[in-house]
């Protein structure tokens, strides 16, 4: 625990740090975002912001692995597949958003099999109807290595999914930091329970990093935004989150419950663009933050909203049982979902915009 709270608060202190270096040199990393150059539909800012957030992240989790968990192996290649999110994150910056969809989604892949390579993986899930799902057969073994077939597909497809509906959340300033951290908290927490298995160990330390790489860097996010997250922060909050959910012991059910409102989003989302013939990995302005801002609700407040919900569901999934976390999770997305819908067809109202709001009209 209290090793923990010491990860949390130096993986505070690096994140908060580089970031001001981020924010005080974004003219000559070249990393700035202007609005007037960058022209797509999803962009809600309204001034210069230079992007860079995921060095920040992974300076946090490198430094907070070094002191923390240097002996942990799984843990280094996770900072190894960081690394690249960090490095893609850049160039992404540097070139504002050039890096076609399909080239990042082939690198939230190659991260996936690093870990994956590594020997993360998920060998089993809870069943809704009781008892666990076992993903562990077949195997192929060579050597003394085996891949676990069916685990290792599943952990891959978990890794890159999450790496793009959390990113996606990200639209309005402070919105993804905030949420992270009280997921990441979450799973920490979820670790404790288990406090007397050794493996939890590594959870709580990298939960913790997790959280407060994050809350380092959620002052500089904050409206008025000072620095964006950018590809890498935006990746590297899915990737960490989703590492959490497969250390936990699989409580994969757990973080999607506590991430209802942005896997909602990204699960009507992707229906509607491949419903109308759209690629769904190509972005859009018609995500659930996009529409309040529509409807007049200023960026502060849109935050708010994805924390609170978060922070809810969050205190629901560590006290409800296996059984009725599900039952949980089926009416926060029937009420999400409507929400969601009903912004979708009637966003458009007139109603006085908050002084933050910065919407298109």
């Amino acid at each position: 625990m209290v090793n923990g709270i010491l990860a949390l608060l130096v993986a505070t202190g690096v994140s908060a740090a580089v970031s001001a270096v981020i924010v005080k040199y974004g003219h000559k990393l070249k990393i700035i975002d202007d609005p007037k150059k960058h022209k797509l539909t999803k962009v809600v800012h309204d001034r210069p912001v230079p992007r860079g957030g995921g060095w920040p992240i992974f300076a946090a989790l490198l430094v907070g692995t070094a002191l923390f968990l240097p002996g942990y192996t799984r843990v280094w290649a996770i900072v190894i597949a960081a690394a690249v999110l960090a490095i893609v994150g850049y160039l992404d910056d540097r070139f504002t958003e050039t890096i076609s969809p399909y080239v990042r989604l082939g690198v939230n892949l190659l991260v996936a099999l690093i870990v994956v390579g590594a020997g993360v993986g998920i060998t089993y899930i809870n069943n809704p109807l009781g008892g666990v799902i076992h993903l562990d057969v077949p195997q192929y073994c060579f050597n003394s290595h085996c891949i676990w077939i069916l685990a290792d597909i599943f952990a891959l497809m978990w890794l890159v999914g999450m790496q793009n509906i959390v990113g996606w959340s990200s639209g309005v300033d402070g919105q993804l930091p905030g949420f992270v951290v009280i997921a990441a908290v979450a799973m920490g927490l979820l670790g404790l329970r288990f406090g007397s298995d050794p493996s939890q160990a590594p959870v709580i330390i990298l939960a913790a990093i997790t959280a407060g790489a994050y809350l380092g860097f959620l002052p500089w996010n904050w409206y008025p935004q000072k620095i964006m997250p950018g590809y890498g922060g935006k990746s590297l909050a899915g990737f960490l989150l989703g590492v959490l959910a497969i250390y936990s012991v699989a409580k994969v059910g757990i973080l999607l419950m506590v991430l209802g409102l942005p896997v909602i989003d990204a699960v009507l989302v992707i229906v509607k663009r491949i419903r109308e013939g759209r690629s769904p990995v190509w972005g859009s302005y018609e995500h659930f933050h996009h529409y309040l801002l529509d409807y007049g609700w200023g960026k502060r407040r849109i935050a708010l909203l994805y924390w609170l919900v978060s922070a809810g569901l969050a205190i629901l999934a560590l006290r409800l049982n296996s059984s009725s976390k599900y039952f949980t999770m089926v009416a926060v997305s029937l009420v999400l979902g409507g929400i969601i819908w009903w912004l979708h067809h009637f966003s458009i109202l007139s109603k006085q915009p908050d002084p933050d709001n910065g919407s298109k009209t």
